[in-house]
């Protein structure tokens, strides 16, 4: 951020800004800027990649992300009732971001500037900013620095670079400080926060950020991988599918129409299509048609770390939810391997968020989240009642930074008896704690795959024969929970993750 991530970049006083009398206006200003922008620092580079001259200071300053900018000035009347968590304002000001990809982002921007323009009567202004775009966010896939005769250190001498000084979530984290002369902040992340973690998604996922869908389930264990490429083929069999097409790691795409062939329509086949090992959180992406949005599963392996890595990545898209769904340690004798343990409370002892989210900040269970994956609990597996809670738990999940935790067992029984924990793994307090600090709505829902206080330890036959049995459940109880959540998107966005001085975007 400019200014040290004091506020949104200011609009230089030289270029003009162009009024925009509707959001849709807007969005397309925002376009025509950021395409003109991307275009001449991608025709620069290539000349210069392919032996020309580097760019003179006026092309350059041409290099420039677009800053939308609204100013709320109400009249003597009140403000605007509303009860929703976002498109809102909290007071009278101007309110400014930069903004990257546009065109993918317009039915959020669209989203989110309707209310604002349309109920508070904002006025809207597009200009571009001081901010410029690095040039590494705009090379096509594979073009590396090294090609022809120039090389990296020429490229950034020449033309903007890569500036983690200017990358920062001071706005998520309450860090943002307010200087006169200077905007509000329109939105949680700026143009090159987002464009940052967008090719940070590509790198760990190997898939285009552009195929992440809005409803996302994080699992720690290929074998949910397995279940979800199983279920997808089923799904895109159907005539009456809803689904329209299926994204693999590397790149590979499978539309509906390509899944006749029995051998290259089973899960083995498109699994060994799919260079998945290379990456380090493959992700895979099934494709809505009818524009609600698709479901994006992503393995993101074991440990807190990861779990924040890839969530600091997937908040700049604005996701409606993520829910994790894993494994964990059951801690009761009550409990029995394959049963379900529906976290309403974190205990956070894997450390990595103490000094953004400190361990004492309260974790709210999301009610609307809550409800559906216990209906989706009864739904998959057929019980209600006294019959559903024998095999689904609710209560506090506790998360380690370390697997062997049991090794530390004398000194870790007082707070797991205090806060009356059912359950232990290693990514759900990050993953909760992520999606609140990011406003992003979270659940978990997780699977006892041992008991190690009770002398089921995780062993090579018992953990086949779990795997076998339960993985394939606990996957479509997690598919079912996002539908049921697709038909009360209006709600979901809960109040309980937005503060007293939030920025109008969701």
């Amino acid at each position: 951020m400019d200014d040290g991530g004091n506020g949104g970049p200011l609009t230089p006083a030289a270029a003009a800004a162009t009024r925009c009398e509707t959001p849709e206006a807007a969005v397309d200003a925002l376009a025509a800027l950021h395409g003109a922008a991307t275009a001449a620092l991608r025709a620069a580079l290539e000349r210069v990649l392919s032996g020309g001259p580097p760019p003179t200071p006026e092309e350059r300053a041409a290099f420039r992300y677009p800053e939308l900018r609204l100013t709320y000035a109400p009249g003597t009347g009140e403000r605007p009732a509303v009860r929703r968590a976002w498109a809102k304002f909290q007071a009278p000001g101007i309110y400014a971001t930069t903004i990257t990809q546009p065109g993918f982002f317009r039915r959020y921007l669209l989203e989110q500037l309707r209310p604002l323009m349309g109920e508070f009567g904002a006025t809207a202004e597009v200009a571009p900013s001081t901010q410029e775009i690095p040039y590494a966010y705009v090379l096509e896939p594979g073009r590396g620095v090294e090609a022809g005769d120039a090389t990296g250190a020429l490229l950034a001498r020449h033309f903007p670079t890569p500036s983690l000084a200017e990358v920062g979530d001071e706005v998520a984290d309450g860090l943002w400080r307010f200087a006169p002369g200077t905007p509000e902040p329109l939105a949680l992340f700026d143009a090159v926060r987002v464009d940052y973690s967008l090719r940070r998604l590509v790198h760990y996922t190997g898939t285009d950020w552009r195929a992440v869908q809005p409803w996302i389930l994080l699992t720690n264990y290929h074998r949910y991988v397995d279940q979800f490429l199983r279920w997808a083929v089923s799904e895109l069999a159907r005539a009456d599918s809803p689904w329209s097409g299926l994204v693999l790691p590397g790149g590979v795409q499978v539309g509906r129409g390509e899944l006749r062939d029995e051998q290259t329509g089973t899960v083995e086949a498109l699994t060994a299509a799919s260079p998945w090992h290379r990456f380090q959180m493959p992700a895979y992406h099934l494709v809505r048609a009818d524009g609600s949005g698709g479901v994006t599963l992503i393995n993101i392996g074991v440990g807190p770390s990861n779990a924040k890595n890839i969530t600091d990545h997937l908040a700049v898209l604005r996701p409606h939810c993520w829910l994790m769904v894993g494994h964990c340690a059951g801690l009761r004798g009550s409990q029995a391997i394959g049963d379900y343990v529906l976290a309403h409370a974190y205990l956070r002892r894997d450390r990595i968020l103490d000094e953004l989210v400190p361990p004492d900040i309260p974790l709210p269970a999301l009610a609307e989240v809550q409800v559906a994956l216990q209906e989706a609990a009864a739904r998959v597996t057929g019980e209600r009642g006294d019959a559903l809670k024998r095999r689904l738990r609710t209560g506090t999940v506790v998360t380690y930074d370390d697997r062997n935790w049991e090794l530390r067992w004398s000194r870790e029984r007082r707070p797991l008896n205090l806060s009356r924990a059912i359950a232990v793994d290693m990514e759900s307090g990050t993953l909760a704690a992520q999606g609140y600090r990011f406003r992003v709505p979270y659940g978990t829902l997780l699977c006892v795959s041992d008991r190690p206080l009770h002398g089921e330890i995780k062993l090579p036959g018992a953990a086949s024969a779990f795997y076998e049995r339960a993985v394939g459940q606990h996957l479509m109880i997690g598919l079912e929970a996002l539908e049921i959540l697709r038909g009360d998107l209006g709600s979901l966005h809960s109040r309980k993750l937005r503060s007293f001085d939030e920025p109008p975007f969701r």
